[in-house]
């Protein structure tokens, strides 16, 4: 079953998306690179499950996106996630990545902007994550694609702020200027992924998802077709060490230019290096801040697919 329109044949929904989106019922988009290149074999399919179940928990249908067959799917079966997460060959897929890895067939994991693409085309307005690439440390220039697609489409992303390895206040001073509201859940500074943040403000701050349901409504009720960043600090019980993870990032940041690591290579590159250096606790923060944004997700989507939020 699918609603999209019959020339689309690239992205093919499961049938459980499908029917909730036409039936108006709340649904949630939701990367893929975390189960491929994110989290360990076997702690990437136990919590790609996780994150679908708390999910649904919180009144929201789950829609796992990859590339597979030649096709985006939104929303995996159970078969499909197991193949995300134990194939050995699956690609890293970016915006620019959609249309070669389609053509070959093989599968790939979806970033965040990809994500928001496919939600985007079908009809998603949520999108749960673990946080958001941005502008890369240093001048080389390397600026992520996810906030492009934040600049261009109109999906709200629920995060845990940017990933730490990142230039933070250039990241946000590059979302001010494509006009992405960041809304900080329940925080007046914006999170930094492993750490609840220091100083960075949001744009607004929302104490509840049904205020924030009610400002990503007014955003694109006025034609704006920008996405939003919704930033939910990590749970402070998970927290990790802020000095820890600053450590730990400058040595993977050295490593990573000493062994010639670029481009789209370096974020999993780093994220491997952290949890090594941190005996896998930065793992255990990752995995609890993405289920607190994938619980929050599926709460803001309900609000938004409530009868008081329609047009």
């Amino acid at each position: 079953m699918n609603d999209l329109p019959e020339d689309d044949t690239r992205i093919r929904l499961s049938d459980e998306v499908a029917e909730a989106l036409h039936a108006g019922t709340p649904v949630v988009a939701l990367e893929s690179t975390i189960i491929s290149h994110g989290l360990p074999h076997p702690r990437n399919l136990e919590t790609a499950h996780a994150i679908e179940t708390v999910v649904r928990e919180n009144g929201s249908v789950p829609a796992t996106v990859a590339l597979l067959d030649g096709v985006i799917q939104v929303g995996l079966e159970d078969s499909d996630l197991d193949r995300i997460a134990t194939s050995g060959d699956v690609a890293k897929v970016s915006l620019r990545d959609i249309g070669w890895v389609l053509a070959r067939g093989g599968p790939g994991a979806t970033t965040v902007a990809a994500t928001m693409f496919a939600a985007h085309r079908a009809g998603i307005r949520v999108f749960a994550t673990g946080g958001i690439g941005g502008v890369h440390r240093g001048d080389s220039g390397d600026v992520s694609a996810d906030l492009t697609a934040l600049g261009t489409l109109p999906v709200a992303v629920v995060c845990a702020g940017a990933k730490a390895i990142l230039d933070l206040p250039r990241t946000l001073e590059h979302l001010e200027t494509l006009g992405v509201p960041v809304i900080g859940q329940g925080t007046d500074v914006f999170p930094e992924f492993w750490t609840r943040g220091t100083d960075l403000p949001v744009t607004i701050r929302a104490d509840d998802t049904a205020e924030t349901a009610s400002i990503l409504r007014a955003h694109w009720s006025t034609g704006l077709t920008t996405g939003a960043v919704v930033a939910v600090p990590v749970p402070a019980e998970n927290e990790a060490d802020p000095g820890v993870v600053e450590e730990a990032v400058n040595l993977g940041l050295t490593e990573a230019a000493a062994r010639g690591v670029s481009g789209s290579a370096v974020t999993p590159f780093l994220l491997a290096h952290i949890a090594e250096s941190t005996t896998g606790a930065s793992i255990d923060t990752n995995v609890a801040l993405v289920l607190n944004n994938a619980t929050t997700a599926g709460r803001i989507a309900a609000e938004l697919a409530s009868p008081a939020y329609q047009a």
